[in-house]
């Protein structure tokens, strides 16, 4: 487990495009070896999303060989709907890039058969190698995806009902209209993300420090899922200095002074360098 501590949400969305553009870039992707990601949405990766625009548009980056993921959708929100994650992909990433559509893969919640759309995208995901980076954010609560408090640490991609918090949270996207707030979600689960090769998550803000202080300094508990990635053996979290209120003196000071063992992560690279760099990723955790 690694945790960077920036001085910013911009600092944040800066060094996690910048990893992001790393990995794809040392991965070497080509129309027989496809770098498969893990989206989330939320306000927490839209700086992201848009530093890899910028790098995108500079030509430091592509994205013709890169398949996606992504975590969550509504059920019954229209596709086209602003609220969808649909929507949300597209005006906020997909429509900006060079990924070819049919290789942006996103839940259907309109589909007749809810289920069968579970798994065929866990199979999706198989077919398509498994992922290689998983980005995730989180919710005041930890939880991950729609994973909320409660649910199972081994759970795969399947029909979440949301809680009551949860569509009072979401109001706000709704004209703070509980009625218009969707109550069910189609949701990867805690194991499908455990799954993937490599797991990112940003955690920026004071309103979610406890959730970090229970991510990083307590143990693994169901009732903040986001605290299951404590197992993973290629785990990295990114956050800004206003998530680490609650954290220990200690424990700051510790990952910090790996700063500059973290800052080689993103630094300019020689190809083939990464793979040393995901080994003590995995290792010194």
């Amino acid at each position: 487990m690694r945790l960077v501590i920036l001085d910013d949400v911009n600092a944040v969305a800066e060094w996690a495009a910048k990893y992001v553009r790393r990995r794809i870039l040392d991965f070497a992707p080509g129309p027989d070896k496809y770098f498969t990601l893990g989206l989330p949405t939320g306000s927490t990766p839209l700086g992201m999303y848009r530093k890899l625009i910028e790098f995108h548009r500079q030509g430091t980056i592509s994205f013709k060989y890169v398949k996606t993921f992504n975590m969550d959708e509504y059920v019954g929100l229209p596709r086209d709907h602003p609220e969808s994650y649909h929507s949300f992909m597209f005006n906020n990433f997909f429509k900006h890039i060079d990924i070819n559509p049919q290789n942006a893969h996103i839940l259907n919640g309109n589909a007749p058969n809810l289920i069968e759309e579970c798994e065929h995208f866990e199979m999706a995901i198989k077919e398509a190698g498994g992922i290689e980076l998983f980005i995730g954010g989180i919710g005041p609560d930890g939880h991950i995806a729609f994973n909320e408090p409660g649910s199972s640490l081994v759970s795969r991609t399947r029909v979440k009902t949301l809680a009551q918090e949860t569509i009072i949270a979401n109001a706000r996207f709704f004209d703070n209209d509980l009625k218009k707030v969707p109550t069910m979600a189609l949701t990867v689960g805690v194991g499908t993300v455990m799954d993937a090769r490599e797991v990112l998550i940003l955690i920026t803000g004071a309103h979610k420090a406890f959730a970090l202080y229970k991510a990083i300094e307590e143990g693994v508990n169901h009732m903040w899922t986001v605290s299951a990635f404590q197992m993973h053996p290629c785990f990295l979290c990114l956050c800004d200095e206003d998530a680490t209120m609650e954290l220990r003196v200690k424990t700051v000071k510790y990952f910090k002074g790996l700063s500059h063992v973290h800052n080689q992560l993103v630094a300019d690279h020689r190809p083939g360098e990464e793979l040393s760099l995901s080994k003590q990723l995995s290792t010194e955790g």
